[in-house]
């Protein structure tokens, strides 16, 4: 592990495995970089060059206040450079949404991006919207010290998870390893508020997309995919039976990735 500098001051926690073509993934919500090991390992073991990092207020990296998309976006720019140039960038869940909004600004931000592998971004397009407060309301439960009941709104309002799953996870030891990213929810969420319909820049980005999603998934993540797919004409839309419950499968997703990489 070692760190880089984002544009605001942030120190972000990288990890760099194997050698060949560069791949950076960036994690969805309640997760860090440690969560990507498995699939960093199996695109390394294929010969792609794996990159992982803790995005902001989470594991081993930082934070600097105030946040917004574009420093998230600032982010994915500092662990490309520190790669190297210009590399394939694989976003699970809101990590792909930061990945097509960094692609789409960079003339902006210095983002090169050889290709996309957006996997079950959580677009709304304006449909089943959370509320625009979730945000704030998660901020008042971190400011107040409640980390877990800041955990649990994210979980129930922006995930939409119903509150007996809730509830049987609370009580297990995973959740109290996520209560650490508390801080982070409120980022996902105001994510998810920002770019929820995707931007005429981000639909029209000038790079390769592979738009990935599980068989077996929410409906609401198929429905985003789906409509995404429609909302970007040049983009390859692909059905992955390994991949269940917004899970993403290591090996199916290295496949797919080394034979558009190749």
């Amino acid at each position: 592990m070692h760190h880089v500098i984002s544009a605001d001051g942030t120190r972000l926690a990288v990890h760099d495995i194997g050698s060949g073509p560069a791949v950076v993934i960036v994690n969805g919500a309640l997760s860090t970089a440690k969560d990507a090991a498995a699939l960093a390992a199996t695109l390394a073991q294929s010969g792609m060059r794996a990159i992982t990092y803790d995005r902001r207020a989470r594991g081993d990296s930082g934070d600097t206040t105030p946040f917004s998309p574009r420093r998230e976006a600032e982010d994915l720019a500092a662990v490309i450079a520190d790669a190297g140039g210009e590399v394939a960038v694989l976003g699970h869940s809101s990590g792909a949404m930061i990945a097509l909004y960094a692609a789409s600004l960079s003339a902006g931000t210095g983002v090169p991006v050889r290709a996309l592998f957006l996997s079950e971004p959580p677009f709304h397009f304006g449909i089943d919207e959370p509320a625009p407060d979730l945000p704030s309301r998660i901020q008042a439960f971190v400011d107040a010290g409640d980390r877990e009941e800041a955990v649990v709104l994210f979980q129930r309002e922006a995930v939409g998870l119903p509150d007996a799953m809730i509830a049987q996870f609370r009580a297990t030891d995973a959740f109290a390893g996520i209560v650490p990213l508390a801080q982070s929810t409120v980022y996902d969420a105001t994510l998810a508020r920002e770019l929820s319909t995707p931007t005429d820049a981000m639909l029209t980005v000038d790079v390769p997309v592979t738009i990935l999603c599980g068989q077996q998934t929410f409906p609401i993540l198929t429905a985003a995919a789906e409509r995404l797919a429609a909302a970007m004409p040049h983009a390859e839309l692909i059905v992955s039976p390994e991949s269940v419950g917004h899970r993403l499968d290591p090996a199916a997703a290295t496949r797919i990735v080394t034979a558009r990489l190749s």
